[in-house]
């Protein structure tokens, strides 16, 4: 497994490797997607408007605790790929194993942080009297399976590095499939509210994560757990390696609890009373919508993420460019494909997480995803060249365009289109991403000099592989 993993980083063709690592990477994160969209609808559809809007007020939090273990699983993905890519195993392997104990640690410190503090946690994020207890249980539910379920999409990480890209492909897909029979299992027939969607997701990571751990334990992947070695130095690379994707997951969630609030209050403003949970379930249908089209981009992103770092470490700086360019041609037609079906299909969209009585909900429902889908025309860029600086160890870069894309520029905008009402929202999104794709573009520039550069002071490091 070894040998044939590091032969597929280093010398298959570079749209061969897409379609060996990248399209299971895609079909993986659809299938996470389609039990996102399946949640929506079953909370939507079952538990009424409310709940949509609860829900999405807790979201936020959980994802913050998700992307604790972010920091940690990509930080490490990185300087593994690059030590393979330097035949040092030791490094590589060490890694993996202190990587892994330091996500189960901060994973139980946090879970018992969102348990506790549940309450005040979700008053903090713009939940009233009327939300609020509906929050606080989805927030202590999941927070109970926290040690568990947030290591699973690491060791996705790791399977995907050493080679088990259709195994990952499987306990995803397997994954998806256990959440939704247990969705329909809890809100269905046991009539269960938001603690049983909690239940089900967690369930199911939980089953999935100590599935994905077995080819470790049993010592048939690449990777392999070793006595811990911790080192300041290896907790800082990890770190700065990981920092581009928490610093996004975490400016995202503070906007996007930032924008709960500004909903709440210009729902009431414009909607009447009750227009604030109104406003807010909007918002909650448009990320559901863009589960439709972010996960194949994340998918096609994190599949190349360990060639680019593999052939990064071991100076084949013309392969990188060319892997690379593969994965901004795939993001750049999902992108389109994407925009295209929101725009012309916004009512159907709309209809599966709105009941037909909520006419109003389905009514802005409809002109905000046409609005908001825009935004993937040019989301796609910014994504890919995100994670592109991230896996090749620029996370200075990453890191600005993260922090730009998820805080500064959504921030500066609210303000900016304030007094547009809630079309000021929506547009949010579109201007947020028309600023990445410059800001994206200008850094993209700058480090294919620097690669140029290198290739052209050390001709050795040419290599003719296609």
């Amino acid at each position: 497994m070894k040998i044939k993993t590091e032969e597929m980083y280093a010398s298959m063709n570079p749209w061969k490797l897409f379609f060996v690592v990248a399209l299971p990477g895609m079909v993986s994160m659809f299938a996470m997607s389609v039990y996102s969209i399946v949640e929506g609808i079953f909370i939507g559809q079952i538990l009424g408007e409310g709940a949509f809007a609860a829900v999405n007020i807790a979201m936020p939090l959980v994802m913050i605790n998700f992307s604790l273990a972010d920091l940690i699983g990509v930080g490490a993905s990185a300087p593994i790929s690059i030590a393979l890519g330097k035949n040092d195993h030791d490094t590589a392997n060490n890694v993996f194993t202190c990587s892994t104990i330091m996500i189960f640690i901060t994973s139980v410190l946090m879970g018992s942080t969102m348990f506790f503090a549940a309450a005040p946690l979700a008053r903090m994020m713009g939940a009233d009297d009327v939300l609020l207890d509906t929050s606080v249980r989805y927030l202590r539910t999941v927070a109970l399976c926290s040690p568990l379920t947030t290591i699973f999409f690491a060791m996705d990480n790791y399977l995907r590095i050493s080679g088990f890209v259709k195994m990952s492909m499987v306990i995803n897909i397997g994954s998806n499939i256990m959440t939704i029979g247990l969705l329909t299992f809890f809100l269905l027939v046991c009539d269960m509210d938001v603690v049983g969607s909690a239940l089900a997701t967690s369930i199911s990571m939980c089953i999935c994560s100590v599935t994905a751990m077995i080819p470790f334990v049993a010592k048939k992947a690449l990777l392999k757990f070793v006595r811990p070695r911790f080192k300041l130095s290896i907790i800082r690379q990890i770190v700065a390696c990981g920092s581009p994707t928490f610093l996004s997951n975490v400016s995202g969630r503070v906007t996007s609890i930032l924008l709960n609030i500004c909903l709440m209050t210009l729902g009431a403003q414009v909607l009447g009373e009750g227009g604030g949970t109104t406003a807010v379930a909007v918002y909650a249908i448009l990320m559901y919508a863009s589960d439709l089209c972010w996960p194949l981009l994340i998918g096609i992103i994190d599949s190349l993420s360990p060639a680019l770092g593999y052939n990064w470490g071991a100076g084949n700086y013309d392969r990188v460019k060319k892997i690379v360019k593969c994965a901004y041609i795939a993001t750049c037609i999902v992108g389109v494909l994407s925009t295209s079906v929101l725009f012309f299909f916004p009512d159907t969209v709309a209809s599966w997480f709105a009941k037909e009585e909520e006419a109003k909900l389905l009514e802005i429902s409809t002109h905000a995803i046409r609005i908001f889908c825009t935004s993937y025309l040019l989301r796609w860029f910014a994504l890919t060249t995100q994670g592109f600086f991230s896996a090749i160890e620029k996370p200075m870069r990453a890191g600005i365009m993260t922090v730009s894309t998820a805080f500064v520029f959504p921030v500066i905008l609210l303000g900016a289109l304030w007094s547009f009402g809630l079309d000021g929202i929506w547009f949010n999104f579109v201007g947020v991403n028309i600023l990445a794709a410059i800001l994206g573009g200008v850094l993209l520039i700058r480090t294919m000099r620097e690669i140029g550069k290198k290739e052209k002071h050390d001709p050795s490091l040419e290599t003719n592989m296609k």
